[in-house]
């Protein structure tokens, strides 16, 4: 028996295609194991998209090459740099790139010495979450081609999944007792733009699978200038879409929303996010910001923490600009010095450290439904996942006391009674 271990990097998409990488072995020639000092084969499902996802790569394929493993890559960052990794990085057995993937069966059943390596499967996957949770792959690829970001030529334009294939691996998951997805691609709001008559779109869709009777169907990654007023109803009419906005702006600054090549501009913004409020009073939202985009100015970085301070996002993830190798921004001039994006950056969050606290104290006194996630017996307090926070470990955590022991992935209702700058507090209703 042939034993394969995976170490999945990056996003929920590259978990995805782990978890169909896994399901390729067949189990009477393969085992799975977590531990790679018992590992045959570890494949490293890495991520290039920017310094420090590249690093962490890098790194772990020199760990995982420290055991007597035969260790294959694959992932982002091999279809990046595949010919610099192929002619350098001696440590690995095997490197296939994205576009190679059709051939991935035969390339690892040479390497191990063994067949039983089947075709990869969209329909067919390992779940490697929670038992009562699960992404799902709604599209492929990136049109967008925003001045900063290496995704398009990583993982090709943008590209729906069949309609009836998602509703057919949600049919699965629903029937394996999944109770939440979440659906994640590139570009989210742009799903089914690639169709005849641009149809079904993204509302047909969650309307779709709102009918498969989910607990929770939750949003990732929408691209704001694509936010359309029927989305927003959609999602506000909806018992089971979570409440929840997770829009990247990138910035507050026209000019530098314009120097991103991003769609829209502030004003543009301010108006959907007026909008997300009134037609969607519990609306939860979240975004990501960039410090330090190449000729960002003081002026630039002060509107963006004036809309900050505007908007006031329940949760905002911030990252200083990584100069990345093939998007339009590498060659910009004006590049912003580290300490200065640095500096940037802190102040980002620091205003929105202050923001998340004002927010979370408003809600002591307020009862959340969601699903139990964890169990801490240390303190005796449990974890609870409801509209409020996503399941990819981004958003801030609620812990809860129960007086009845619960179950994981049992639904529960939590009065929240304290907050912290970036966590909750609660107890469970009895």
């Amino acid at each position: 028996m042939i034993k394969v271990g995976l170490v999945s990097l990056g996003c929920a998409k590259n978990l995805i295609d782990s978890e169909m990488i896994l399901a390729m072995f067949d189990r009477e020639k393969f085992a799975l194991t977590d531990d790679p000092k018992e590992a045959d084969l570890i494949i490293v499902n890495t991520c290039g998209f920017i310094a420090s996802a590249k690093k962490e790569s890098i790194d772990t394929i020199l760990e995982m090459a420290q055991y007597h493993a035969k260790v294959a890559v694959v992932g982002c960052l091999a279809e990046r740099y595949y010919e610099e990794l192929k002619s350098s990085l001696r440590e690995a057995d095997l490197i296939v790139p994205l576009r190679d993937y059709q051939d991935l069966p035969a390339l690892l059943s040479h390497l191990v010495g063994s067949d039983g390596i089947a075709p990869l499967d969209p329909l067919k996957r390992v779940i490697s979450t929670p038992d009562y949770s699960a992404y799902l792959r709604i599209s492929e690829g990136c049109n967008n081609f925003c001045a900063f970001c290496a995704i398009p030529y990583i993982r090709g334009h943008f590209v729906s999944r069949p309609f009836d294939e998602i509703i057919a691996e949600a049919k699965q998951l629903k029937a394996k007792g999944i109770k939440e997805i979440s659906l994640i691609s590139q570009d989210t709001t742009r799903y089914g733009f690639d169709f005849k008559g641009q149809k079904p779109n993204i509302v047909d869709l969650l309307k779709a699978l709102e009918a498969l009777d989910f607990y929770s169907i939750r949003l990732l990654y929408l691209y704001p200038d694509e936010i359309a007023p029927e989305l927003i109803k959609t999602i506000g009419d909806s018992r089971s879409i979570a409440h929840y906005f997770d829009i990247p702006v990138q910035a507050g600054s026209d000019h530098m929303l314009k120097a991103m090549r991003r769609h829209g501009d502030k004003a543009q913004m301010m108006s959907l996010f007026a909008a997300i409020k009134r037609e969607v009073p519990d609306a939860v939202l979240r975004t990501t910001l960039i410090a330090g985009f190449p000729g960002e100015s003081e002026e630039d970085h002060a509107e963006t923490l004036e809309f900050l301070q505007t908007i006031r996002f329940d949760h905002m993830g911030a990252f200083t600009y990584s100069r990345e190798e093939g998007t339009a921004a590498y060659s910009f001039a004006h590049q912003v010095p580290e300490k200065t994006k640095k500096k940037r950056l802190d102040e980002l969050m620091a205003l929105q450290k202050k923001i998340s606290y004002e927010n979370n104290k408003k809600r002591i006194g307020e009862v959340m439904e969601g699903l139990v996630v964890s169990y801490d017996s240390a303190h005796g307090l449990y974890g609870l996942r409801s509209r409020w926070n996503a399941p990819d470990d981004i958003d801030g955590s609620i812990a809860f006391s129960s007086k009845k022991p619960l179950k994981i992935g049992e639904v529960v209702q939590v009065k929240i009674t304290g907050a912290f700058v970036y966590d909750l507090m609660g107890e469970a209703l009895e």
